[in-house]
């Protein structure tokens, strides 16, 4: 008798490995960090045997530029979300702080993804960070807001929304107190609503 079902082509099975491991290469670089995450850790959260991993990615450098990326695309979807839904700058802003403190619970036990990976790259001899680029992407977009605000000092704002933004994921991780994120942006957003 043979087998009836249907078959899935090998390149959606290869995607949905790759996707798998990166989704696992992900979590667990934010939950443990870049120097303690093994690529056989990778490969078992991610249901992969140990020697597909190699398939994907050579080396763990190559995990981390691929999340490196995927975190890029993840933003840049999330700010054409929120460009979808919202139509003046300031709404979009304090969109921006709604989703970066919709995560209050997860950055209290682990931090902020962006930033903790970003600080963790640092620290590392290259030059410049390879996260450098990833820590821009919102900047960039927060600045294009105040621009279209007409603000002459839209560089400058935009730097400040990161900093008090990761400041306090920082200062809620280290205290384990969510609410430090969600009491932050608060006030961020009523600084944007003051602009």
């Amino acid at each position: 008798m043979t087998d009836q079902r249907p078959k899935r082509p090998a390149t959606a099975s290869r995607s949905d490995k790759r996707r798998r491991l990166l989704n696992a290469a992900a979590q667990l670089l934010h939950q443990q960090g870049v120097e303690r995450t093994t690529l056989a850790e990778i490969a078992q959260l991610a249901a992969v045997p140990t020697g597909g991993v190699y398939y994907y990615f050579k080396t763990k450098d190559d995990v981390i530029a691929a999340v490196i990326d995927a975190h890029a695309e993840q933003m840049q979807a999330g700010f054409a979300g929120i460009e979808a839904g919202h139509h003046d700058p300031k709404s979009r802003l304090k969109a921006l702080v709604r989703e970066f403190a919709a995560q209050h619970e997860l950055i209290a036990q682990f931090g902020c993804p962006l930033g903790t990976l970003c600080s963790e790259l640092d620290k590392r001899d290259e030059e410049p960070s390879p996260a450098a680029d990833l820590m821009h992407l919102p900047i960039a977009w927060a600045e294009q807001q105040y621009q279209a605000l007409g603000r002459d000092d839209a560089h400058e704002l935009a730097l400040d929304l990161m900093a008090a933004y990761e400041g306090s994921a920082l200062l809620a991780n280290t205290m384990r107190d969510p609410q430090i994120l969600t009491s932050a942006a608060r006030r961020i957003a009523a600084a944007i609503d003051a602009l």
